[in-house]
């Protein structure tokens, strides 16, 4: 799990701020791999492309008719999916710039959208309450299943292999396990704004609204360790490991940048971060293999790119 050395000091140091958002950022996610792109979903019904390193947009997406709020990258970076207030979910061609196809089934908004490892498989969760799962081979626009045990909207999930991890506002976290065919439920106590399992599936990152970052182990459903300081009760805040899986991360409502080390639930320094967005910080994404990269996007109207001081 985490290294023993302890972890490595947060990028605190701003290198680029991505301001072309036209209101409110939702989520901002990095391209697969070592590839220096970044993905932007905001309030005014754009996905935007961009270099980080240099700080310049390269490609607008356009065709969603309601605010965006949930990317994902497909593993070898030539699609992303993408969702919000249209009720559907849009299939994207990153070099064509369009949509290759819409999957409409949802009641109300899609607030999370996840590929499994080969993009061949998509889930959505909805405010619908509702999880579905849609198979992007198939000719058919039908989902392939409907996971509709939740109580209230669903804010998050993570796919892998076998898994879907579903994160409601009615405070379960919900693992269903497709090999098998069976679902868990952890019921948490308060609504749920992100999951996050480790890399080796033995740990779950678990964000809610009551100030907390809970890490639970994903076998017997046991506490492990929380996380506190943060400011997080009324929005969807969205926590995360830092490098190596040995630190915490989480962007909170007062727009600081909270780190905790993933052992001993310490503040990593500054206690208390400073401040460094105006607003909510909605996203917050450690890069998937540089040390020294993080992303932070807000309802400020920017992403804000991360490193160590060079």
């Amino acid at each position: 799990m985490a290294p023993s050395r302890g972890p490595q000091v947060l990028a605190r140091t701003l290198h680029q701020t991505l301001s072309n958002h036209r209101g409110p950022v939702h989520v901002v996610r990095y391209a697969k791999g070592s590839a220096k792109y970044v993905l932007s979903g905001g309030q005014d019904r754009t996905v935007r492309l961009w270099n980080p390193d240099l700080g310049t947009q390269i490609k607008t997406f356009e065709a969603h008719g309601y605010e965006v709020l949930s990317i994902s990258v497909s593993h070898d970076n030539t699609k992303f999916v993408s969702s919000g207030g249209d009720r559907s979910v849009f299939v994207w061609d990153v070099t064509a710039g369009v949509t290759t196809r819409r999957l409409a089934g949802h009641m109300s908004k899609v607030n999370a959208v996840e590929l499994n490892a080969d993009a061949t498989v998509l889930a959505s969760g909805s405010y619908d309450a509702t999880v579905r799962l849609w198979d992007l081979r198939a000719p058919a626009r039908a989902p392939i299943q409907v996971l509709d045990e939740a109580r209230d909207a669903v804010q998050t999930l993570h796919v892998n292999a076998t898994t879907i991890i579903a994160g409601s506002v009615d405070g379960y976290v919900r693992t269903y396990d497709l090999r098998k065919g069976e679902l868990r439920s952890d019921f948490i106590g308060q609504p749920v704004t992100s999951v996050a399992p480790s890399s080796d599936g033995t740990t779950l990152l678990v964000s809610t609204i009551d100030s907390h970052v809970r890490l639970f182990d994903m076998s017997s459903g046991k506490l492990l360790n929380d996380f506190t300081g943060h400011n997080h009760t009324s929005y969807r805040c969205r926590a995360c490991f830092g490098h190596e899986e040995a630190s915490v991360v989480f962007g909170d409502e007062d727009g600081r940048v909270w780190a905790w080390d993933l052992v001993d639930a310490a503040v990593l320094q500054p206690n208390p971060p400073p401040k460094v967005h105006d607003k909510v910080i909605t996203w917050t994404e450690h890069h998937p293999v540089d040390a020294g990269e993080m992303i932070t996007a807000s309802a400020d109207g920017t992403v804000k790119v991360w490193r160590h001081p060079s």
